[in-house]
């Protein structure tokens, strides 16, 4: 898995939302009883889980912030962490795979 592959699964799921206003956002997700913002943030939160490991530094929680319109933004954000934190391929395609299976369960 290279960044190349992750910053495209990225850039599907940021196309696919970065629309949206809050009553989408609200909505219930296709899989699950969650809604659409509380899955994007558990991405956010894991890809940020992903980054630290990587670091070698402690986790730390991503606020969950009042406007979920930021969360196309806060993927970006830990996912350019995670690159920069020089991440193995094995956790690359982790996060990928995290990413594309949000994007399908929205």
């Amino acid at each position: 898995m290279s960044a190349a592959e992750l910053d495209k699964a990225v850039t599907l799921l940021v196309r696919q939302v970065v629309h949206w206003q809050q009553p989408r956002w609200a909505a219930v997700a296709t899989a699950g009883n969650a809604s659409r913002a509380d899955l994007v943030h558990r991405l956010v939160q894991e890809v940020a889980n992903l980054a630290a490991d990587a670091e070698g530094e402690p986790r730390r929680t991503v606020p969950r912030l009042d406007n979920d319109l930021a969360l196309p933004d806060q993927v970006r954000v830990v996912v350019a962490d995670l690159l920069a934190a020089g991440a193995d391929d094995e956790v690359l395609a982790r996060a990928a795979a995290e990413v594309t299976a949000t994007r399908s369960a929205l």
